[in-house]
């Protein structure tokens, strides 16, 4: 069933503040009373000046208004890219925002999702202030400090840009705001950046996400960040792919663009929960990664060729028709898929172009698609993967499929000797609070799955009323690829877990989840980076087992 029919006008937009507090980190999976979802189931036009507007420093020095941290690292833009060597540098521990200022006080995008490294881009920024500078964060591991400046502009003047508008037909909200300034990226490695906006004389900051992505992934964990979703969820300018100012379902948009600023987490979107804290786990590991966007995967066919890994980070659930092909096609060839959130590739979007370039809006109009133009014209229709027409789940990539939300319940472990779970100590029946939410996956044969596939944690749940479970599930296929799937969307949330929960951050996850979820993570991380891991731990089927024979 559609999931926005199943759950309803409110439902939806309670499912969507739902999400986005989540993002923050200040929500529970209590007090949403109308987040419905369990009971069905289922400035001119001239640029400012651009590499001589900043200070990219040479060897040996340290960007402009920094302490540590000199610019180029070794390799980058050379092919050969050095995680250890690149985590070794001092980082920078004050990247965060502070100061986040008055709701337009600063503000800005990227005019692209993604550059290759020693490629330009434009930030477009609106300021109530005269000046502010731009500084840009790479962000891994850096003995803790999780972000290292590579660069940092001169002050550059401000502007007010013009309002925004919203498309009478999608409700897609516009901005048409001129690029402030052209940045270079020469000397920055491939990674995940955070701009960091800085409006003079204290009156805000802001970031801007951007991927500095990967030439090549051969032999490398691919790491893959869900631009697509981070744009579903996003609300700036009143309008987002839940709802619109009245808050009700039918006033959603369409299309989003990402020709507009992020509204959550002071403008870095999904990121920070979601994402973040893998990639700096993945970096202290000095396994190899390569990073990429999921508008990049659905542009280039051969983009995952010879990839030893492609990794599904926290919040991952839009995906056009070719991006899952592409990852489908890497998995049949012996690439390992690791995902590690829930309500994964459940929406099926069309990417188009918008005034700044291709692939920069998002089109999905769910239970509405006999309205859309492209549907009309031929093109696949933007409802969930699911549902009629062209039915076609996500569970025969996944091996789970998307059950419900909104749970909070404990995590069970019931495969204790599996692989996955060595080094961590747990034993049959341990139970680690909270980790199961907001939204969660399970294995269902009622759908198409991959077989055999191996349920190694089976945890109890009832979804408004519903008595249902969720699962972690692990299968392999011919090719030798492994495929793991955490089902819970709280797993990457929780590899920062501290303490004993009980400070309200991280949804009460303490210090025994965090353990937990670090470990698995970090075997299968390792484990993906060395090859196909079906050839060295094949699955073994346990489905009737588990659920009993149907």
């Amino acid at each position: 069933m559609d999931h926005e029919q199943m759950a309803g006008g409110t439902g939806s937009a309670g499912r969507r503040r739902f999400i986005a507090i989540a993002a923050t980190g200040a929500a529970t999976a209590v007090g949403i009373g109308t987040a419905a979802g369990c009971a069905s189931g289922g400035g001119g036009d001239d640029d400012a000046k651009g590499a001589g507007a900043g200070e990219r420093p040479k060897s040996g020095d340290s960007p402009s208004g920094s302490s540590n941290g000199p610019g180029a690292s070794p390799g980058a833009g050379s092919g050969v890219f050095d995680v250890k060597a690149e985590n070794a540098r001092p980082g920078n521990a004050d990247w965060h925002v502070n100061k986040a200022g008055s709701a337009r006080a600063i503000e800005g995008f990227a005019d692209k999702v993604s550059v290759l490294p020693g490629e330009s881009f434009g930030l477009h920024v609106s300021t109530t202030a005269l000046r502010f500078t731009v500084s840009a964060y790479r962000m891994g591991w850096y003995g803790g400090a999780r972000a290292r400046l590579v660069w940092r502009s001169q002050a550059l003047p401000g502007v007010r840009q013009p309002e925004h508008t919203v498309d009478a037909g999608t409700r897609m909200v516009r901005t048409r705001w001129s690029r402030t300034i052209t940045v270079d990226t020469e000397g920055w490695p491939e990674g995940c950046y955070l701009l960091r906006l800085d409006a003079q004389g204290g009156e805000g900051q802001r970031f801007v996400p951007l991927t500095v992505r990967s030439a090549s992934t051969k032999g490398r964990t691919v790491i893959v960040n869900a631009v697509a979703t981070w744009q579903a969820y996003n609300r700036w300018g009143g309008y987002g792919s839940y709802d619109g100012p009245s808050g009700g379902y039918a006033s959603r948009s369409l299309a989003v663009t990402f020709d507009r600023p992020y509204e959550y987490d002071d403008g870095a979107g999904l990121f920070l929960v979601y994402e973040a804290p893998l990639i700096a786990l993945a970096e202290r590991l000095g396994i190899s990664p390569a990073y990429t966007t999921t508008t990049d995967v659905a542009r280039e066919r051969r983009l995952l060729e010879g990839a030893a890994s492609v990794v599904s980070l926290g919040h991952d659930e839009y995906w056009s028709p070719e991006q899952r092909a592409h990852v489908t096609a890497a998995r049949d060839a012996g690439t390992n898929i690791a995902i590690l959130g829930a309500n994964c590739c459940y929406r099926r979007i069309r990417l188009e172009p918008s005034d700044l370039g291709p692939d920069r809006t998002v089109v999905c109009y769910k239970s509405s698609y006999a309205q859309d133009p492209g549907f009309k014209r031929g093109h696949p229709a933007t409802v969930d993967f699911r549902s009629a027409p062209a039915a076609d789940p996500e569970s025969s990539l996944l091996g789970v499929i998307y059950d419900g939300y909104p749970v909070d319940a404990p995590y069970v472990v019931t495969h204790p000797g599996h692989w996955l779970f060595e080094g961590t100590g747990v034993k049959a029946g341990d139970r680690f609070a909270h980790l199961v939410g907001v939204e969660y996956d399970k294995v269902d044969t009622g759908f198409p799955t991959p077989r055999p596939i191996e349920i190694v944690a089976h945890s109890p749940v009832v979804c408004e009323g519903r008595p249902s479970h969720q699962d972690t599930a692990y299968y392999t296929v011919a090719s030798g690829a492994g495929v793991f799937a955490t089902g819970t969307m709280r797993w990457v949330e929780a590899l920062d877990a501290k303490g004993d929960g009980r400070g309200g951050g991280n949804h009460d996850l303490d210090a025994r989840s965090g353990a937990l979820t670090t470990r698995v993570t970090e075997n299968v991380l390792r484990a993906f980076a060395a090859g196909p891991a079906g050839r060295t731990h094949p699955a073994r089927d346990n489905v009737d087992a588990v659920y009993g024979r149907s």
